[in-house]
């Protein structure tokens, strides 16, 4: 059986190679299939030694490639992911963030049909997914980039980031698929008890879920420490994570 791909990005100093290594580690717990995990990172310094790690794929446009912090495109690169050739990559291919908590089997990602899978973003009532998490094959939405290249202004006018415009962009051609919704559930919205509860009892792990996304604040070190990031958000120390994100 050929292996699938689980890939990550990490570029700039937001997150450290400890969250990659943490990444790996949660994988191998939780898929059964054979697996290729691959970073692609401006900085390989401390990652450890089962990760394939390869440089930030080059697309052929400029703002890209050269990392110009001051554009778009410096928070945009998790879409180099789609180019052709894309190293010797092929095949089904898993992308995750590096900021998730992964509680279940990953093997499931793998099964349903489609073309692009992701997760239906919670506060949008357009097509728009949120690609903390998606699955596509290599190579098959080079199209997208090329649309980018062509007309950086106007291909971008009506989106904000780049999870708007390649779920927007694939929706458009009808290749657009969500994750069932229990898999993927985010740390603030489904994890987080209600006012007042908040106060007097942990976060849960909702039932079905498989990956805990952690979207702003409170990071997944910040949700064990109890820090929620905002005055008004109460989040108690949340054991459980320390199970999970190691």
């Amino acid at each position: 059986m050929q292996p699938v791909n689980i890939i990550c990005i990490k570029w700039g100093n937001k997150y450290g190679s400890d969250y990659v290594n943490t990444l790996y580690s949660m994988v191998s717990r939780n898929i059964s299939l054979p697996y290729r995990f691959v970073c692609f990172t401006d900085d390989a310094e401390g990652i450890r030694d089962e990760v394939e790690v390869k440089p930030i794929p080059e697309i052929g446009f400029e703002d890209f490639d050269q990392r110009k912090p001051w554009t778009f495109a410096h928070g945009w690169l998790k879409l180099t992911c789609f180019a052709n050739p894309l190293y010797d990559l092929q095949g089904p291919t898993l992308f995750l963030d590096l900021d998730i908590v992964i509680v279940g089997s990953l093997d499931e990602f793998f099964e349903p049909e489609g073309e692009f899978l992701v997760i239906k973003e919670w506060d949008k009532s357009d097509a728009t997914g949120n690609t903390s998490v998606f699955r596509f094959n290599i190579g098959a939405h080079v199209d997208a980039l090329e649309h980018l290249k062509a007309d950086p202004v106007g291909s971008r006018k009506d989106v904000r980031n780049e999870q708007e415009f390649i779920t927007q962009f694939v929706a458009r051609q009808g290749k657009l698929k969500y994750w069932p919704a229990q898999w993927c559930r985010s740390f603030k919205r489904h994890c987080l008890r209600p006012f007042p509860l908040s106060f007097f009892q942990q976060p849960r792990i909702p039932e079905g879920a498989k990956v805990i996304i952690f979207h702003g604040r409170p990071h997944p070190d910040d949700a064990i420490a109890g820090r929620s990031g905002k005055w008004y958000r109460k989040v108690l120390p949340t054991t459980w994570i320390k199970e999970y994100w190691r």
